[in-house]
């Protein structure tokens, strides 16, 4: 497993938007997929985005494509998932995740079993 932090949670209104931040070392973004999941109350874990480390080939929920972009930041190490246009049930407790590069088999990209190691989260609150 290897060591992610989140950061750029908070509260916004409705419309608002937010940057959330998956800190990781240099060695880490390199060879691991990155991905953000979130967790509303009485929910499940969802699947938000992933970005491949190889190739930079992203991947979006459905609920959340065309607000919301992962990227790659190399002078803070980091991926950043930018989220605009916030609607309440965005709201959450945001988490990032990674995964191997070399790991074998089939695997979904938005799917948590995918993944080995997580981050601690941060909360994002969207009013309406």
């Amino acid at each position: 497993q290897v060591q992610l932090a989140e950061s750029g949670g908070g509260l916004v209104q409705s419309g608002g938007s937010l940057r959330l931040s998956c800190t990781a070392s240099r060695f880490v973004l390199d060879y691991y997929h990155i991905a953000w999941f979130r967790q509303a109350p009485g929910k499940e874990r969802e699947g938000v985005s992933c970005r491949l480390s190889n190739d930079g080939s992203t991947y979006y929920a459905d609920s959340v494509k065309g607000r919301f972009t992962i990227s790659r930041n190399n002078a803070k190490n980091t991926v950043d998932l930018q989220m605009n246009s916030l609607k309440p049930e965005d709201t959450g407790f945001y988490y990032c995740a990674a995964r191997p590069q070399d790991y074998s088999g089939s695997w979904y990209p938005l799917s948590q079993s995918a993944y080995n190691s997580w981050g601690q989260g941060t909360q994002v609150t969207v009013s309406s």
